[in-house]
């Protein structure tokens, strides 16, 4: 088993974020439990995280807030930082370059990425060959963009997916109920904090 947080960043999580995912700071407490309680099983954690420029094709200053976004998660700035919460102690950051295979040993990994998508970073499917996990713990915003897009790529790589569903939060209610039935039609299991932290032990 590993931990997939998804970009559990100032930006999405907090109230004054450039692209505030609506109750998003409601679920820090549990992200945390989630995150020690891995820790201390150690059991590997990767996350996502969103590294923009104002140059990059998601960004727009008229979004349509399915392809495009207003400006969130700028390089260098505050609110692409991870939440105190999730944040990892000595991750591996992994860009969109090349990455020789020496760097992929870890428990701790951060995938940086340009799009909503996680597998746009053609690191992503080579640190999952690696990793090669029974089953993937996803948890993290929004339920209906990011972690909707990271779901169903682990799906098309037939790959065992439990979602976390009190440590997300989506943006647009009508879209999370939308992709939640399709995942439990693929064959995604559901499941709490609680319920996640018992298996750790």
């Amino acid at each position: 088993m590993i931990l997939w947080d998804v970009d559990t960043q100032n930006d999405f999580m907090l109230p004054d974020g450039k692209l505030y995912v609506p109750g998003a700071e409601q679920t820090a407490s549990t992200m945390k439990r989630l995150v020690e309680a891995a820790r201390g099983a150690g059991i590997v954690h990767v996350a996502s995280a969103d590294d923009h420029e104002l140059t990059d094709d998601e960004i727009s200053d008229a979004p349509d807030l399915r392809s495009t976004y207003p400006p969130h998660c700028l390089r260098g700035t505050r609110g692409a930082r991870k939440i105190p919460e999730t944040e990892q102690e000595d991750p591996v950051p992994i860009t969109l370059e090349p990455l020789p295979e020496r760097y992929l040993d870890g428990r701790e990994f951060l995938l940086l990425k340009k799009s909503f998508d996680v597998f746009t970073n053609p690191n992503t499917d080579r640190l999952l060959q690696w990793l090669d996990p029974d089953e993937i713990l996803v948890f993290g915003v929004a339920t209906d963009v990011c972690d909707d897009a990271a779901i169903r790529g682990f799906l098309e790589r037939g790959r065992r997916v439990t979602f976390v569903e009190d440590a997300a939060r989506g943006l647009d209610e009508a879209r999370v109920a939308a992709c939640t039935a399709a995942w439990r039609e693929a064959g995604v299991a559901f499941t709490t904090v609680e319920e996640a932290v018992g298996q750790f032990r």
